[in-house]
């Protein structure tokens, strides 16, 4: 076993590998860019180098300098976490050339699945079912426009290279592939350095459902499947194994594809074999096709664990150490349940907008497993993925582990910036899900009911008020019960844009009265717990600065407004289209005097990894273009201004 290892990575992976190894002794080294000087990875490592600027290709995307950091601290080993540098087979070469051992596959094996089209044809070969599809080398836009009618709309236009969702379109019609086309093109061409694609038929009910496989350079078991159906922009949302309704008969089809898969390039380490199956029909073996593989550890990887008992880490560093699989297929098995929900810093309502900002508060149910790589106080910026944490239950059954996925979201509480936990809440009711017959498009078709703004009930409101004037544990630490006694304040809070006032009457040091508008609840304290109008309500408050979070269910923020500072402020310029968040402008299509139309792209803003086209609001000419390509933009800076109307 190695001594020292390095993690090429940063954030949650980076700390989730560590404590496997940090448990089997081995010392681990962190890599970090000046955006993570203090970030939780780097306090949990055991040494820690600097590499460079924040910017990812900057810092994580820099090899080179990884390997030097690797060999100057001692490290015998390179583990590449996922993202970044985890399926580059170059970064493979060199670190295998500097004396050190890639915790993962071989350069060949990534190589030989790196490309969707050229991988498709070695699965062919080994036997594995395909989607069909053109998975040719010619990319010229016409000739995939014909490849595409002989398919057969809809159909998929996908980046070769990469994974993600970048570089994806559904195109359902044939009057829309031109657009599509170029679009993708262009996303995977800034994603990946390479903007060729292959059209492959869109099945009209799909479910994802993912062969965990882990193979030693000569033999490969696999460790069952995960549903990963519940997807947005074709990345997942809530993941879980094993698969609703999966059969026997199914399982063992997919999983012996998705061995024969692994030893077919001679695979060591861990990797996901990934389908797409026809759930028209229940599942069944001669209904999926490969549509890639991902050549590391996967995000949703706890979700395998707590099913068969087994650290994916721990046997991948056993076997980058020469060791042989730690179990045989016969000794694999599923015991029960479990779920997996990304939480990630994101303006759901505003079109899951990624967010950023201080965390002012952070907790998490001790009943559930916490993947996570920040810290309460630590900033979600620009940089890097907003992913906050991966939330992971396991029960009995799926019905049991549903019922402790709704739990632990209820009960994970963060404050400072606006995150997905409300959409996971009703995103892990909506019947389908529940039912297990949800397929990929789920999110999309129930898009309204889904995303809608959670609005805090007056309760929630009676409750806010006392976290605004400081009441949140009482009366009695205001100075004394006594001067409180009998006094009647009014606060004024912003929630969702509406301004709410509210009169709080002190009562006793732990009873108050708090009206709004035409309704007035009786709020208590007992015992370090609400009750509201003699109801006991599970609620608690967070206050950073003017704000107030009450975690009831959902997260409600609430605008304290200063009594003295009553300035409403400016309400924006609607001839303005403005950054919605700080990243980095793309492409701008708009000039000056040119005329648009409502929904016509104007530019194209790149922020945490994703492309996010900014439209016309209406018709109108264009007065004056304030930015250009290339220029990185702060969250409401103005870039395109519309001649008045």
């Amino acid at each position: 076993m190695f001594n020292t290892i390095l993690i090429a990575n940063r954030g949650e992976i980076a700390c989730r590998v560590m404590d496997t190894a940090q448990s089997m002794g081995v010392r681990c080294v962190a890599v970090y860019s000046d955006a993570d000087a203090s970030a939780r990875h780097v306090e949990m490592a055991d040494a820690a180098v600097h590499i460079g600027g924040a910017a990812p290709a900057d810092s994580y995307l820099r090899g080179d300098v990884i390997i030097q950091a690797a060999l100057e601290s001692g490290a015998q080993a390179i583990h590449p976490g996922y993202g970044f540098l985890s399926e580059n087979p170059e970064f493979v070469d060199a670190v295998v050339a500097a004396g050190l051992v890639f915790i993962g596959p071989s350069a060949d094996a990534i190589r030989a699945m790196g490309l969707k089209d050229a991988a498709k044809v070695l699965m062919e070969k080994a036997g594995v079912p395909v989607v069909p599809g053109y998975h040719g080398k010619n990319q010229d836009g016409a000739y995939l426009a014909e490849q595409a009618g002989k398919i057969g709309y809809p159909v998929l236009i996908k980046a070769v290279a990469g994974g993600g969702g970048k570089g994806m379109r559904l195109v359902e019609a044939a009057a829309d592939f031109a657009e599509a086309l170029e679009s993708a093109q262009s996303e995977a061409r800034n994603a990946f350095g390479n903007d060729a694609v292959l059209v492959e038929k869109f099945v009209t009910k799909p479910r994802h459902i993912e062969i965990q496989v882990f193979g030693d350079g000569t033999d490969a078991v696999h460790l069952f499947e995960r549903d990963c159906s519940l997807q947005r922009r074709h990345q997942k949302v809530i993941e879980e194994a094993p698969a609703p309704g999966m059969t026997e008969v199914m399982r063992e089809a997919m999983g012996q594809a998705g061995v024969r898969a692994a030893e077919s390039i001679g695979y060591s380490g861990a990797g996901t074999v990934e389908f797409i199956v026809d759930g028209s029909d229940g599942l069944h073996p001669d209904k999926f096709w490969f549509m890639e593989m991902n050549t590391r550890l996967q995000v949703e990887h706890p979700v395998t664990e707590a099913v068969t008992g087994v650290d994916l880490v721990e046997w991948q560093l056993r076997v980058a150490a020469g060791e042989k699989l730690p179990m045989a297929q016969s000794d694999l098995s599923i015991t029960g349940h479990a779920f997996e929900a990304r939480i990630y810093a994101e303006d759901v309502p505003k079109g899951f907008l990624p967010a950023t900002g201080t965390l002012t508060h952070l907790q998490f149910p001790k009943t559930a497993r916490v993947d996570t790589g920040v810290r309460e106080g630590d900033v979600i910026s620009p940089w890097y993925d907003p992913m906050i944490a991966k939330l992971t239950v396991h029960g009995a059954t799926r019905g049991a582990a549903l019922n402790q996925l709704e739990r632990a979201l209820r009960w994970t509480d963060i404050g400072g910036l606006v995150t997905n936990v409300s959409f996971l809440s009703v995103l892990s009711a909506q019947s389908e899900f529940v039912a297990g017959t949800m397929d990929t498009s789920l999110i999309e078709r129930q898009i309204e009911s889904l995303t809608s703004a959670p609005i805090a009930c007056t309760k929630a409101r009676s409750i806010a008020a006392l976290g605004a004037l400081g009441l949140g544990d009482g009366a009695a630490e205001m100075g004394g019960f006594t001067l409180w006694d009998g006094q009647t304040v009014t606060v004024a809070m912003v929630h969702h844009e509406q301004e709410i006032s509210a009169r709080v009457s002190v009562l006793a040091p732990e009873m108050f009265d708090v009206s709004l508008d035409d309704v007035t609840h009786r709020v208590e304290r007992r015992g370090g717990i609400w009750w509201v109008d003699a109801t006991k309500v599970q609620a608690r408050i967070a206050r950073s600065g003017d704000e107030v979070t009450v975690f009831w269910g959902n997260g409600y923020r609430f605008h304290v407004v200063d009594p003295l500072d009553r300035a409403t402020g400016a309400h924006g310029d609607g001839n303005l289209i403005e950054a919605p968040m700080p990243g980095l402008v793309k492409a701008v299509f708009a000039k000056a005097g040119q005329a648009v139309a409502e929904g016509d792209r104007l530019a194209v803003l790149e922020a945490m990894k994703m492309e996010h086209a900014l439209l016309a609001a209406r018709d109108g000419v264009v007065a004056e273009v304030l930015v250009a390509a290339g220029d990185q933009v702060e969250a409401g800076a103005a870039l395109i201004r519309l001649e008045e109307t």
